[in-house]
């Protein structure tokens, strides 16, 4: 069955689209005020004389005949701010602003599987139209924390150094931190081939157009598209849009969830859906706060990281994984600081080991995945422990080994960590081809430490 939006449909004008939504919504005709436009700057449209909730739909007719539509975003007195979901090309003072009386939803359903959409739900890949059978919000519905199941299951992200060192548990949410260029889609790219779930969702927000192509049809491939869904809106979106693909991704996770399934939910970047609720906030009047980022910016995220994670008894997962953008490297800037008090763990990529050839370039030092002492048993824990002991022994007297100041034997921990550093890294290196299990990613600590 076919539910999709009537304004996708090219056999009726906007007018009789528009006449069948009201029907459809039963909107009392009383409520529906319509209004003009009166103001732009940049991206944000001021109208007075209409009457429509923050959140909800509006069409802005061009004198031309064309449409844009456009979503409440705030108000002022009579005035109600509106932002573009498109290409506002064509607009002019008094343009009709007429309130679609909806609030934003999400068509979803397993005919998205294998497929490619933009933050408005319309397809990218060119197949088609989408077959979908459910309706969900956006923004979607709170899940009441005491029911939620605990995380107490591992899960095969395919990664030996996650696997091993930083064991992630089916339902939790991490966030991947890294500046640009030191590997972050490769890692994404082999959790998304690697991971033991039932559905993959992507979302790619806010990202190079050149890298959706490549996601695409160089890291998922036909065999893995055919289990995942792949929401896309690159940086020359509007930022309504990149908000709106995260929000759609999660939402898609959602319903997967809901159906008893286990999700894989990765989103690239968490970094640019708060730019793009920077960009909307700003343009609206709220004041800047930290580091130019308004407050509204630090409520949104909790409210979509809240949205992963175990579902009710009875109901699937969602595992997340957000690519945190480190700017010049900076892991304290204020959207890194704020994910990391809102996430489940976090994994840190080093350019000094991805300068060097290390790959992934996974800092296991600085890394820590919070559920991983609940879902491990004791000798793992152990030996991740004493693993990252030499790891850590050996990095923070490099500099006295490298100039020949160590003298062997002056401290048995070192010594033992000189001895093992070859082994260590080789552990914590993997070919991105390379697929390694859970099992065996025990069996090969176990196997570098004499376990």
């Amino acid at each position: 069955m076919n539910l999709q939006s009537p304004l996708t449909s090219r056999s009726v004008n906007w007018r009789e689209k528009l006449s069948l939504y009201r029907k459809r919504l039963a909107t009392p005709p009383e409520l529906i005020v319509e209004g003009k436009l009166t103001r732009m700057v940049g991206l944000t449209l001021e109208a007075i004389g209409c009457r429509a909730a923050v959140g909800g739909r509006c069409l802005v007719e061009t004198p031309h005949g064309r449409v844009i539509e456009a979503e409440v975003v705030g108000f002022a007195g009579e005035r109600i701010y509106l932002m573009p979901t498109g290409d506002i090309h064509g607009l002019e003072p008094d343009c009709r602003v007429i309130p679609m009386g909806r609030a934003c939803s999400a068509k979803v359903g397993f005919g998205l599987l294998g497929r490619v959409i933009d933050g408005g739900g319309k397809p990218l890949d060119g197949r088609g139209p989408l077959l979908t059978e459910a309706s969900m919000p956006l923004t979607g519905k709170p899940i009441n924390p005491l029911a939620r199941k605990p995380i107490h299951e591992p899960l095969d992200v395919g990664v030996r150094a996650i696997n091993a060192m930083l064991t992630v548990g089916r339902g939790q949410r991490l966030g991947l931190f890294a500046g640009t260029g030191v590997g972050k889609s490769i890692l994404l790219g082999m959790m998304t081939k690697y991971t033991s779930a039932d559905v993959v969702v992507v979302g790619l927000i806010g990202e190079r157009g050149r890298e959706v192509n490549e996601f695409v049809q160089k890291i998922l491939g036909s065999e893995g598209l055919r289990r995942a869904v792949v929401v896309a809106t690159p940086a020359d979106y509007p930022p309504l849009m990149r908000m709106h693909g995260a929000l759609l991704a999660t939402a898609v996770a959602e319903f997967f969830r809901d159906q008893g399934l286990n999700v894989l939910l990765l989103m690239d970047s968490l970094t640019r859906f708060a730019q793009a609720q920077r960009e909307i906030a700003l343009a609206i009047d709220e004041p800047p706060a930290t580091k130019g980022y308004p407050p509204s910016v630090f409520a949104k995220l909790p409210q979509l990281v809240e949205r992963a994670g175990n579902g009710d008894e009875g109901e699937g997962s969602i595992t997340a994984f957000y690519t945190v953008l480190a700017e010049g490297d900076d892991t304290n800037d204020p959207i890194a600081d704020a994910a990391r008090g809102v996430l489940d763990g976090h994994i840190v990529l080093s350019r000094a080991l991805a300068d060097a050839g290390h790959y992934p370039a996974i800092d296991v030092e600085a890394s820590v995945s919070r559920v991983m002492q609940d879902i491990a048993d004791e000798q793992h824990m152990a030996q991740a422990r004493r693993l990252k002991r030499l790891y850590s022994s050996f990095q923070q007297n490099r500099d006295l080994i490298s100039v020949g100041a160590y003298q062997h034997g002056a401290d048995p921990r070192i010594d033992e960590a000189i001895a093992m550093n070859p082994g260590i890294v080789g552990f914590l290196q993997q070919d991105m081809n390379q697929a390694v299990s859970f099992e065996e990613s025990l069996q090969d600590l176990n196997k570098l430490l004499g376990g």
